[in-house]
C-alpha cells in the first residue's frame, strides 16, 4: 500500500508541479550555471546505493588547488531559498516513481556514514528513506545527530499510512515556517564523525 500511494502521489505531483519544476530549472541554469541536477550516491533501503536526485543549489567555486571552496562559500541567497523552500528536493520524486525512495522516511544520507552508525542507529535503513520524514519535522537540521537517528528508528518502529500522513502534513507547515533548515554556524548539517554512545 505505501508503495503504491508512493508513486501515485508523486506522479501526481510531478504533473501538477511542473510548470514550477520548469522555471526552477530555468532560474538555476541562469544563475548557478550547469549542471541543473545535482546526483550523488545514497544508502537506501537495506543499505543499497542509489543516486539521488536534488536540484543543484551551490556553485562550484574551487580554490587553487582545484578542491571546492566550504558550502558556506559556494551558497549564495538564491541557492539558500531554494533549499530552505525546498524547492531543490522536487527531482527526488523521481527517485520515489523509481523506488529507491519513499515520500516518507528517514532521509537518506552519505554513504560514507555507513560504517560509522551503531547497530541500533544503523536500523534507519529498514525502510525505504525518504523526501520528508520523522527528524524533518522535528528539528531537521536544527536538532543534534543522536536525536535525528533517534527519530529516524522510532519511525522505523512506527510507521504507519496515517503516521506517514501526519508527517506530509507537518512538512508542509515546515516549508512555509522554514525551520530547522541549518545548524548553527553552517549552511545545512555538520558532518557526522561517528557516535560516542552504544557498540558499532
Amino acid at each position: 500500500m505505501k508503495k503504491t500511494f508512493d508513486f501515485t502521489v508523486a506522479l501526481l505531483a510531478l504533473i501538477a508541479l511542473s510548470p514550477l519544476i520548469f522555471i526552477v530549472a530555468l532560474l538555476i541554469r541562469f544563475k548557478l550555471g550547469s549542471p541543473i541536477l545535482f546526483t550523488q550516491d545514497r544508502p537506501g533501503l537495506n543499505g543499497r546505493v542509489f543516486k539521488m536526485m536534488k536540484f543543484r543549489s551551490m556553485l562550484d567555486a574551487k580554490d587553487k588547488q582545484g578542491n571546492l571552496l566550504p558550502d558556506e562559500q559556494r551558497m549564495t541567497k538564491f541557492g539558500a531559498f531554494l533549499r530552505s523552500t525546498s524547492l531543490d528536493e522536487l527531482p527526488g520524486l523521481f527517485n520515489v516513481l523509481k523506488g529507491d525512495m519513499s515520500l516518507v522516511g528517514p532521509r537518506p544520507l552519505l554513504v560514507q556514514y555507513l560504517p560509522l552508525y551503531s547497530a541500533e542507529q544503523a536500523r534507519r535503513h529498514n525502510v525505504r528513506p525518504g523526501i520528508t520524514g520523522w527528524a524533518q519535522v522535528n528539528g531537521r537540521n536544527a536538532i543534534s545527530w543522536e536525536d535525528k537517528f533517534k527519530l529516524d528508528v522510532w519511525y522505523v518502529d512506527n510507521q504507519s499510512f496515517w503516521l506517514d500522513i501526519k508527517i506530509l502534513l507537518l512538512t508542509v507547515k515546515k516549508v512555509f515556517v522554514r525551520e530547522g533548515i541549518s545548524a548553527d554556524g553552517h549552511v545545512t548539517m555538520t558532518r557526522f564523525e561517528g557516535s560516542d554512545k552504544g557498540e558499532r
